[in-house]
């Protein structure tokens, strides 16, 4: 992995609700025949429009709500995990999200007044962390890439254009 830094550059905060829902995701991927990598977009709040998103968290649902401690704190939160099919040629060890479920679900995201934080998949057979095709196919840059595994490990790292930086993930709630 080629990473700016392997000390955490910022936090990524996590709901409780969005961490199980993206578990319990790569363990359905990991129990099939061969094992699937699994994959779909992260929903909350972006740092960078976090004060916007402070005057209209009132008017989301609670469970897609971040603390009132959490927004504006420059740290990333991710309140909701929504699965996209993985139409990838090769599951097992590559990820592609599907173009028009992305398309839908950004969509879906932003109605609810939730930003793309950004994206998860898995790493079924492998530890969770970018390899070279991860490194060779990001395209969001100053987006969140989080990669877990079945066995509950998660790491989350933020592509600059050129490399992950690593970032400290907090589980809340």
């Amino acid at each position: 992995m080629t990473s700016k830094t392997n000390t955490p550059t910022s936090n990524l905060v996590l709901t409780a609700e969005a961490r199980e829902a993206i578990i319990a995701h790569a363990r359905e991927g990991a129990a099939t025949t061969p094992p699937s990598e699994v994959c779909g977009v992260l929903g909350g709040y972006r740092a960078d429009t976090a004060a916007t998103n402070a005057d209209d968290a009132s008017a989301t649902d609670s469970a897609e709500s971040a603390s009132a401690d959490d927004i504006g704190t420059g740290s990333d939160t991710v309140t909701v995990a929504e699965p996209v099919p993985n139409v990838a040629d090769d599951p097992r060890t590559t990820y592609t999200l599907d173009p028009e479920t992305t398309v839908e679900t950004i969509d879906t995201l932003e109605s609810r007044g939730l930003d793309v934080v950004g994206f998860y998949h898995s790493h079924p057979e492998s530890d969770p962390v970018p390899s070279r095709t991860d490194e060779r196919r990001a395209t969001w840059t100053g987006y969140v890439y989080l990669i877990c595994h079945p066995d509950g490990r998660l790491n989350a790292f933020r592509w600059t254009g050129a490399a992950f930086d690593v970032l400290n993930v907090i589980t809340e709630g």
